[in-house]
C-alpha cells in the first residue's frame, strides 16, 4: 500500500518542477513511510511513498520497463493485485521477464501486454497512474469498488494527480477554494462518484479509466454493476457466496508483513476472523477490538446498539482460537488535539458525520500498527447483503431519498442545526440531495420482468453500493492510511459483489432476518451466539465527558471573533444549545451539530479555505 502523485504538463519543462513534485509526493508520507521515488521526463514526474507488503526488496517506484523503444510506460502504484501470481504466469508463458517479486512488476507487464485491457484481469484494490511513452498519454485507473482513492486536477496544459486531495493541493497551481456545492457535498452523508468538495479537483469514479494526452481528457468505464438472471437455487447461491469468500480470503491473506484482523463480534468481522484463522492452520491469527473505557460495566442500549461487542468478540476469538487485543479507548483521547489534528491531516476534508469514530478509528489504526502492517476488515457485508435497519425499514425503503436520510436515520450523520438561517437557505441542501438521488437512481441497472419489490431492492441496494459504502470506504482508508496501516476488505471482490447484486431480495432475507444468505453460507464456521446476534454498528463513546469537551471547545470558538465558521453560525442557538447541560435528548440537538461546526472551524483555519460562498 502506498500514496502516489503525479503531473503532466506538456507545455511545462516538469524537470524545473521537481522541487514541488517532490513536496506533493511527501505529503503522503504516512500513506507510505518505507520509501520514496521520483521518475521525470520532460513533461511528466511521478512521486511514490511506499508502505511495503510485498517483495521487500524488489518493489520499489515508480516502476519503469522497456521492452522496445515502442512499447515502455512507467507505472507507480497504490494497492494490491491479489491474482498477481496467476497473472505473473500468464504473462511469462508470452514472454515476459520479470526481475522482481512484486505485483507492481505484473501490473506494468499486463499493461505492456494488453494496454488499458489490463484492469480488466485484475482482482484487487488499486490506484495508479501509468504514463505510457510511445503514445505520450497517462493512464489513471481505479479499482471498480472504490477502495483506493484517487484524484485529480486538470489544468490548461495538462492534469495533476494524487492518492488524497492533499498531494493536489501542495501544487501551487491549485486553489483552495470551496463553492456552495463543495459545502453541499461536504455536510451530506452521500458521497457523489466523481466529485469532492475542491472547486476544479475530481476523484477518479470506481471502475473508471481516465487518459490524457495532447488530444486532451477523456473518461471511460470499463467495469459497472450489471443486472442479470439468477438461475442459481438457493442451496446452490449458498455455496457460491460460501467459494466465493473462501477464495477471496484465501487470496488476501497474502503478505510478506503481519497480518491480523478486526474483529468486532458481529457476523461480518467474524467470518472474516474465522476463514482467515481456518486458511492460517496451525498459525494463530492476531485479531483486534475496539471499545471505551467508560463503556466497560455501564453500558447502555439504545436504538442502533443493543448490546456491546466485547462479549462476542471474545466468543468468537475463542471459538477460533486467535490471538485477542481489546483496545480501549478514553475521551480524553478522543479529544486531544494532536489526535484532532491527525484526522484533519488525513482527510483534507472536515468530517461532517459520525464525529467521535474518526479519531477512534485513528487511534484504533495506530495501535494496531504496532504489531501489524495489513488488517482484514469485515466492510461492504451490510451494503451487499442488506444488513442495515434501512433495508427493512418500510418507509426508508419507499422514501424518495437517500434511505439512510429518512427521518428514522438521518439523526445518527452529524447535523447542521447551528447553522445561520440564511446559509442553509443558501445551502438548499434538501434539493441538492433530490438532485443526487435522481441522478443516482438513473444509473440503476434494469433487469426486465423483475418484481417491484426486487426492483426497488436493486435500486437500495445500488445506493448504498455507490452513495453509502464509499463514505465508508473512505474513512477506513484515510484513518489506516494516516498510521501507515494497509487494510483489506474481502467483502468488496468485485466477484462476490456482482453475484449478490443479482440475487434475490427473498434469498437474502429466507430466515426472515438481515443478511440471510451470508448467515447460511457460514453457519458451520461461527458460534451461535454470533451467527444470532442483532446487527449493531461501531461502538461509540457514551462518555458524557466526550460531549462536554465538545462544549468546551465550541465555547472557546465563538469567544474568539477571528474564528472563520462564526459567519456561517446561529450565534444566539449555538449559545443555547451551549447552556444545556449534558446530553438533554428531549431537544432536537445532538453533539453532531457540535462536532460538524468543530471540524469545519479548524479545517477553515489550517488549510487557509476561501469560501466561494
Amino acid at each position: 500500500m502506498c500514496g502516489i502523485a503525479g503531473w503532466v504538463d506538456f507545455k511545462i519543462n516538469i524537470k524545473e518542477q521537481l522541487p514541488e513534485v517532490a513536496q506533493m509526493t511527501r505529503t503522503l508520507i504516512n500513506r507510505g513511510p518505507d520509501a520514496e521515488g521520483i521518475w521525470h521526463s520532460d513533461h511528466v514526474a511521478f512521486g511514490h511513498r511506499r508502505l511495503a507488503i510485498i517483495d521487500l526488496e524488489g518493489g520499489k517506484q515508480p516502476m519503469e520497463a522497456e521492452v522496445m523503444t515502442s512499447n515502455s510506460a512507467v507505472v507507480t502504484f497504490c494497492g494490491e493485485i491479489y491474482n498477481y501470481r496467476e497473472l505473473r504466469d500468464e504473462l511469462k508463458s508470452l514472454g515476459h521477464d520479470f526481475r522482481t517479486s512484486s505485483d507492481t512488476e505484473v501490473l506494468l507487464k499486463a499493461f505492456l501486454q494488453w494496454n488499458v485491457g489490463a484492469v480488466n484481469k485484475l482482482n484487487g484494490m488499486f490506484a495508479f497512474g501509468i504514463w505510457d511513452r510511445y503514445r505520450q498519454e497517462l493512464i489513471l485507473a481505479r479499482d471498480r469498488v472504490g477502495v483506493k482513492p484517487l484524484y485529480y486536477f486538470p489544468t490548461e496544459h495538462g492534469i495533476i494527480f494524487g492518492s488524497e486531495p492533499k498531494a493536489i493541493l501542495a501544487n501551487k497551481h491549485v486553489p483552495r477554494r470551496v463553492t456552495l456545492d463543495g459545502l453541499r457535498e461536504l455536510l451530506d452523508m452521500v458521497k457523489t462518484p466523481g466529485k469532492t468538495i475542491y472547486e476544479g479537483m475530481y476523484e477518479v469514479r470506481p471502475g473508471e479509466i481516465i487518459k490524457f494526452s495532447r488530444q486532451g481528457l477523456f473518461k471511460t468505464t470499463y467495469w459497472k454493476l450489471e443486472a442479470s438472471p439468477h438461475t442459481d437455487s438457493y442451496d446452490a447461491t449458498v455455496q457460491t457466496v460460501r467459494s466465493l469468500l473462501e477464495d477471496t480470503v484465501r487470496r488476501q491473506i497474502i503478505s510478506d508483513v503481519p497480518i491480523c484482523t478486526l474483529l468486532s463480534g458481529g457476523l461480518d468481522s467474524s467470518t472474516v476472523t474465522a476463514m482467515v484463522a481456518k486458511e492460517l492452520g496451525s498459525t494463530k491469527v492476531r485479531s483486534f477490538s475496539v471499545d471505551f473505557s467508560k463503556n466497560q460495566g455501564n453500558f447502555a442500549a439504545d436504538s442502533v446498539r443493543g448490546s456491546p461487542d466485547a462479549p462476542f468478540a471474545r466468543a468468537l476469538s475463542e471459538h477460533v482460537k486467535s490471538e485477542h487485543s481489546e483496545i480501549l479507548l478514553d475521551s480524553k483521547e478522543l479529544l486531544d488535539p494532536s489526535v484532532r489534528a491527525s484526522v484533519l491531516k488525513a482527510t483534507d476534508i472536515p468530517p461532517a458525520y459520525w464525529g467521535d469514530m474518526w479519531p477512534s478509528l485513528y487511534l484504533l489504526f495506530r495501535e494496531i500498527r504496532r504489531y501489524s502492517t495489513v488488517a482484514l476488515s469485515g466492510e461492504a457485508a451490510d451494503e451487499i447483503f442488506g444488513g442495515y435497519q434501512w433495508f427493512r425499514n418500510p418507509a426508508a425503503v419507499q422514501a424518495d431519498t437517500f434511505p439512510w436520510l429518512t427521518s428514522g436515520s438521518s439523526r445518527y450523520f452529524g447535523g447542521t442545526q447551528l447553522f445561520a438561517p440564511d446559509f442553509l437557505r443558501q445551502l438548499d441542501q434538501q434539493a441538492y440531495r433530490q438532485e443526487a438521488y435522481q441522478d443516482a437512481l438513473r444509473e440503476v441497472p434494469v433487469l426486465p420482468g423483475e418484481s417491484p419489490e426486487n426492483r426497488r431492492m436493486r435500486e437500495i441496494t445500488y445506493l448504498n453500493m455507490t452513495r453509502f459504502l464509499q463514505t465508508l470506504l473512505d474513512r477506513k482508508d484515510r484513518m489506516s492510511m494516516a498510521v501507515g496501516l494497509e487494510v483489506r476488505v474481502p467483502f468488496c471482490d468485485h466477484r462476490l459483489i456482482e453475484y449478490v447484486f443479482n440475487t434475490p431480495w427473498q434469498m437474502k432475507v429466507a430466515d426472515g432476518r438481515e443478511k440471510s444468505l451470508l448467515r447460511a453460507a457460514v453457519a458451520d464456521l461461527l458460534p451461535d451466539s454470533i451467527l444470532n446476534r442483532v446487527k449493531t454498528p461501531y461502538p461509540a463513546t457514551q462518555d458524557p465527558r466526550y460531549e462536554n469537551g465538545l462544549r468546551q471547545e465550541l465555547r472557546e470558538v465563538i469567544e474568539d471573533h477571528n474564528n472563520p465558521v462564526l459567519p456561517l453560525l446561529n450565534l444566539n442557538k449555538t449559545k443555547t444549545q451551549l447552556e444545556r447541560a449534558g446530553q438533554d435528548t428531549s431537544q432536537p440537538y445532538n453533539r453532531g451539530s457540535l462536532e460538524v461546526v468543530l471540524w469545519i472551524n479548524r479545517w477553515l483555519k489550517e488549510y487557509n479555505i476561501e469560501l466561494a460562498i
